[in-house]
């Protein structure tokens, strides 16, 4: 039982029997969970360490390294990270592991469809969805230093869901890119020091393909100065003539030298700069997913 105040002050009971079987109820399914969880890595060590210890050395090894890397940091990280990273803004991304990622290094003024007009008229390509056949399709020209210039990446997340576009100019192969994704801010949000923006970007370059220091995952590297990615992002949004204005804001926040989400340094003078948009007369290009479920749809319907 607990009491709260009627309109009139006085105590009114209210029974809490129903708020504790829900309580109870969520608990009890993260137990299970969480027993599910650990029973699948044991047997998955077991079977590892069985086939190292008869001879089967790559099954072994590659069973266990896939269960560490992909379902065993991932959730631990993702538990811990729970506790010691704020759930405010810090002005970097989350990885989906819970991690701090990108620092976010740009903004932009304008609505959706200016923004996507004016990235094509910069020459970036919309990413693909990281379908597995996507993923199958990035994964082979990665391996045959062949062209997949829409090549899907990693979602990251800001304000609690992931980004809403990802734009990327690719070097020959997958392996090498420049790369940008971009959160729409929330509504009668203020950045620090009295800022407003419609959205906010994280860019950096993907220089290859290696494995995470933190999480052990095949991923993109990407190189420390991630800087010069903005500046680059910035000049071509000029040159396209979708940019009605640019306002940098030096020391925006403080210079940052760390690491990235993947375990790769990154470094920072801390500046901002803050696009203006015009409306572009290329805005009502196609969102091509959206695109593509139409003709799904289409198809099906004369089916």
């Amino acid at each position: 039982m607990y009491v709260t105040m009627s309109s009139e002050n006085t105590p009114v009971k209210r029974s809490l029997g129903g708020r504790v079987f829900a309580h109870s109820f969520n608990w009890a399914q993260r137990l299970v969970i969480v027993a599910g969880l650990f029973a699948l890595m044991y047997f998955a060590y077991k079977y590892s360490l069985e086939n190292i210890i008869h001879g089967s050395w790559a099954l072994g090894i590659i069973t266990f390294w896939v269960v560490t890397a992909y379902i065993t940091v991932p959730r631990i990280h993702r538990w811990l990270t729970k506790i010691y990273l704020p759930g405010y803004y810090v002005g970097r991304t989350r990885t989906g592991d819970g991690m701090l990622g990108d620092p976010i290094n740009i903004a932009v003024n304008g609505s959706a469809k200016d923004l996507r007009a004016a990235m094509l008229a910069a020459g970036w390509v919309e990413t693909d969805r990281a379908t597995p056949r996507n993923m199958l399709r990035m994964v082979k020209a990665s391996l045959f230093s062949t062209s997949y210039p829409g090549a899907p990446g990693s979602s990251q997340f800001l304000f609690g869901y992931k980004q809403v576009y990802s734009f990327q100019k690719e070097e020959r192969t997958p392996r090498s890119r420049h790369h940008v994704r971009f959160w729409k801010t929330p509504a009668d949000w203020w950045l620090p020091g009295g800022y407003q923006t419609d959205w906010l970007g994280a860019v950096h370059y993907d220089k290859y393909i290696g494995v995470g220091l933190f999480n052990g995952q095949i991923m993109h590297k990407i190189r420390e100065h991630i800087d010069d990615e903005r500046d680059l992002l910035v000049a071509d949004l000029q040159k396209s003539g979708q940019v009605k204005s640019v306002d940098t804001v030096e020391h925006f926040t403080s210079g940052l030298h760390g690491r990235g989400g993947g375990g790769d340094r990154i470094r920072t003078d801390g500046a901002m700069p803050f696009i203006n948009l015009v409306a572009s007369a290329y805005s009502e290009i196609p969102d091509k997913h959206k695109t593509r479920r139409h003709l799904r749809r289409r198809n099906a319907k004369r089916k």
